[in-house]
């Protein structure tokens, strides 16, 4: 099969979804599948929702342009020049500024269908948001457009300067939904309190207040909770597999030789030991993926990488030019193999059978694998 690709089990995927969907349930928070890191994959969209999500969000207006779901939200603030395109594909948009609720209200008034709107609140992370303070004075704006519906407040932590949801943050947003809805007296659909790092509080607080819904995309996609990329127990953290075929095989000298300045990446790694190294090059490079959120078979290791090429000490492994070896992902590498032109995208349907164990591991994910022409077994064998 051709490489490089990123192999993702579907069924993993949609067991992911179904256990946190359940998980939540109990503390009355539902949950929207977040399909950004897949460019919108209708396949992956599906699982998703056979799991039980609600919903999906994306960021990117041609990804939920893709998308068959019962809500679709925009998650990131539209652009004013997408405005029209926004209410054609979104049923809700995440909004924080005057501008661009007058230019969807215009843009909805001429679909004659009201455009939901759920406005961010600022909650100490510094990326979008409105200060509560200003939140009666945007709550008022949203009111006063004739085809904008306020669907609810919501809040984002962690992806900016990593702020920790906690009873402190969430209780504030709470607080201000009961504000608002008072002073209104309306009732909101929706407290988005979050994306996948509000996991933990969520299910350990026992006060989650008026939040009622996540927007989850890392959890389900790799298993892991972002604030520590650990493990979530219970999910599978092997779902997606980076795979690349191996170019070349030497045994090479374990350090350069030579005057030496920058690498085309600024500071070449610092290479140790003073015997051979068994070396292998993949056809895998950084406009492919992200290295630093690779993680190798068991005994390889990682020596550096260029646009093109990953450079790694095969160890023991008996590898022939023409083999693949497949790599465990962190976010980082999963977003760039997802979004990478270069990068074959293949979905496998899985099997999602209720009471399967899902597979974890003591990192943030599995190690990855080697599929050889002749034998993977160890040169010492």
């Amino acid at each position: 099969m051709t490489a490089p690709r990123i192999d993702t089990d579907l069924g993993k995927i949609e067991q992911n979804t179904r256990i946190l969907v359940d998980r939540l349930a109990r503390v009355g928070i539902r949950v929207t599948g977040v399909t950004k890191a897949v460019l919108g994959s209708p396949g992956v969209a599906a699982a998703m929702l056979r799991g039980g999500a609600c919903g999906l969000g994306d960021s990117r207006v041609p990804n939920l342009a893709r998308l068959s779901a019962p809500l679709r939200t925009l998650i990131r603030t539209p652009m004013l020049s997408q405005a029209g395109r926004v209410v054609d594909v979104a049923d809700v948009s995440l909004n924080t500024g005057p501008t661009v609720l007058a230019a969807l209200d215009h843009a909805a008034s001429r679909t004659g269908r009201a455009h939901g709107v759920v406005l961010m609140i600022e909650l100490g992370d510094l990326r979008e948001g409105i200060a509560p303070d200003d939140a009666p004075e945007a709550v008022r704006a949203v009111l006063g457009h004739p085809w904008l519906r306020l669907a609810g407040l919501g809040a984002n932590l962690a992806c900016q300067n990593g702020v920790v949801p906690d009873d402190r943050n969430m209780g504030v947003l709470s607080a201000l939904v009961e504000h608002v809805e008072a002073r209104h007296g309306i009732s909101l659909d929706v407290v988005s309190g979050g994306n996948s790092a509000n996991l933990s509080w969520a299910l350990s607080t026992g006060h989650v207040g008026r939040v009622d819904e996540l927007r989850l995309g890392e959890a389900i996609l790799l298993g892991v909770d972002p604030l520590h990329r650990t493990p979530i127990p219970g999910l599978h953290t092997d779902a997606s597999t980076v795979v690349a075929e191996v170019i070349e095989v030497a045994v090479k000298p374990a350090r350069p030789w030579g005057d030496r300045a920058q690498a085309a990446f600024g500071d070449a790694p610092a290479r140790t030991g003073t015997g051979p190294v068994h070396q292998a090059i993949l056809a895998l490079g950084r406009q492919d993926v992200d290295p630093d959120g690779l993680r190798p078979p068991e005994g390889v290791t990682v020596l550096g990488t260029s646009s093109d090429h990953l450079v790694v000490d095969l160890g023991d492994h008996l590898v022939e030019v023409g083999d693949e070896m497949g790599f465990g992902v962190g976010y980082g590498a999963f977003l760039r193999a997802m979004t990478s032109p270069f990068v074959r995208k293949v979905e496998h349907p899985g099997r999602p059978a209720q009471g399967s164990r899902a597979r974890t591991s003591s990192g943030s994910g599995p190690p990855g694998s080697i599929t050889t022409t002749a034998s993977s077994k160890p040169a010492s064998a």
